[in-house]
């Protein structure tokens, strides 16, 4: 028998994934359950992309397309870069790959040689950490606190960098804790970076959930930067699997070389769907479901504030509230499996994000309906008043 590769002992689980399956286990018996778990929007694509897909159907536009994606898409995503983030793009430093995923299996590969170390923020989105040790590298994580909004800052860059650091992955706004990085600190960061001659992995995943300033891309600050986006969760588009990267102009041949023998092509279908995203009626509802994850955002704030669950830091973009527990627990994962059998409310425990925090603080998505969210809050104070 063949032995498996090194790097699956090395890939990191992803405990919310088990923690739906025994919310769907309990849904299943007939309990009724309220996700804040998976980190998925609950509006799907609107109708004009839906049409527009259909529409590629019959037209038979299914074959494969140019590895880099088709020009058209490619040109409307710089647009709405220009436009909506204040970032000049050339169209041709834009791939188009299998979501965000395809993204950062290619800049790993093109970036990271074994053994390179790469510094992540504690807590972080753990399957990021996963495209680093595929490629062959190590994942680094610096524990961040509330004050830097649990985001890495140029001090941890100036403490934290070894002979074997070769960049960093950040996230701007993040998950799980929806918080950005300032203007100042990503400038000084970005220096720290460069001074040692690193790269820097920017997902800007949820770039367009914005809700205080206004959004801006980190590519308007250098425009070296490798950015990492996606249809998934500003266009709502999770199962369509289609994403980009945004490359410098070093990286451009190695990375569409690799992508057209890694995936050929993103799915063709979304391609020409996707082209619909960025016209008015879609954009319209765009904008209004980013208000509505707005106000679900101010109703939860307040809410789980009174209750006790203290959000150290407060989420500025995203669908997600990163809570502490700690006054009713020392443990998050034994909180939140009591939270789930006791109340019908999932969460995932801080295990999942990083050792940091683990214990003492908890993810929720408010990516579900405010009568839902409502609910919750009713259920929370029942919980929290018998069980602590």
């Amino acid at each position: 028998m063949s032995r498996l590769a090194d790097r699956t002992t090395q890939t990191v689980p992803f405990h919310a994934v088990e923690l739906f399956k025994e919310a769907s286990a309990l849904q299943a018996q007939g309990r009724d359950i309220i996700s804040l778990g998976i980190g998925e929007p609950d509006f799907t694509a609107p109708d004009t992309v839906v049409r527009a897909l259909q529409k590629a159907a019959e037209q038979g536009l299914s074959q494969y397309t140019a590895p880099a994606g088709i020009p058209a898409l490619r040109k409307k995503i710089a647009q709405y870069y220009e436009q909506q983030f204040g970032a000049y793009v050339s169209p041709r430093r834009i791939l188009i790959t299998a979501g965000a995923s395809g993204a950062l299996s290619l800049s790993c590969m093109a970036l990271i040689n074994p053994g390179d170390e790469v510094l992540m923020p504690d807590p972080c989105y753990p399957a990021n950490r996963n495209f680093i040790t595929a490629a062959g590298g190590q994942a680094r994580l610096i524990p961040c606190s509330a004050k830097n909004r649990f985001q890495l800052t140029a001090a941890d860059i100036q403490a934290h960098w070894g002979p074997h650091t070769r960049g960093v992955l950040i996230a701007s706004p993040s998950n799980p804790t929806g918080t950005s990085i300032s203007r100042t600190e990503l400038q000084a960061l970005i220096q720290a970076v460069r001074e040692r001659n690193g790269f820097i992995i920017m997902d800007e995943i949820y770039l367009g959930l914005h809700y205080e300033n206004q959004a801006k891309s980190a590519l308007s600050l250098d425009d070296n930067i490798i950015i990492i986006n996606s249809f998934s969760k500003y266009f709502h588009m999770t199962g369509w699997r289609l994403g980009w990267v945004i490359l410098p102009e070093f990286m451009l041949e190695a990375t569409e070389r690799m992508a057209a023998s890694l995936a050929i092509c993103a799915p063709a279908l979304a391609q020409h769907a996707a082209l619909a995203c960025f016209d008015s009626p879609a954009m319209e509802i765009y904008e209004e479901r980013r208000l509505a994850f707005k106000a679900r955002r101010d109703f939860l704030l307040p809410a789980l504030e009174e209750l006790g669950l203290h959000v150290p830091a407060k989420p500025d973009g995203a669908f997600y509230i990163y809570a502490d527990i700690s006054r009713f627990s020392p443990s998050s994962s034994d909180f939140s499996h009591r939270l789930l059998h006791e109340a019908g409310v999932a969460v995932v425990p801080g295990l999942d994000f990083g050792p940091a925090h683990a214990d003492k603080m908890v993810r929720l998505a408010y990516s579900t309906q405010m009568e839902k969210l409502e609910q919750v809050i009713a259920r929370l104070q029942t919980f929290l008043s018998k069980a602590y």
